[in-house]
């Protein structure tokens, strides 16, 4: 999806992926039991920081931490945007 949003310096806008509805075993998961997704599409990555260019680039799939990045709404839709170094890796 094509957002019109630029992030500064070393911050990444995330597209979180959908938490699993059920379990391995088949059992559906209600959303109040559902854990918050920790892995998401980059959607756009700033320039980087100084001399520090972005490992990350669009269309990676990342996972990051629970309580990382600031949940923001786009042109209707919801993303997380955070530094660079809240990204734990690619996948």
């Amino acid at each position: 999806m094509a957002v019109k949003f630029k992030p500064l310096a070393d911050r990444v806008l995330i597209e979180p992926v959908a938490a699993e509805e059920k379990t391995s075993s088949g059992i559906i998961i209600p959303d109040t039991a559902k854990e918050k997704p920790l892995k998401g599409i980059v959607i756009a990555a700033g320039p980087g920081k100084g001399d520090e260019a972005m490992t990350v680039k669009k269309g990676d799939t990342v996972l990051y931490g629970q309580y990382s990045g600031t949940e923001i709404k786009i042109e209707n839709g919801e993303y997380l945007i955070m530094k660079e170094s809240d990204i734990y890796g690619i996948c």
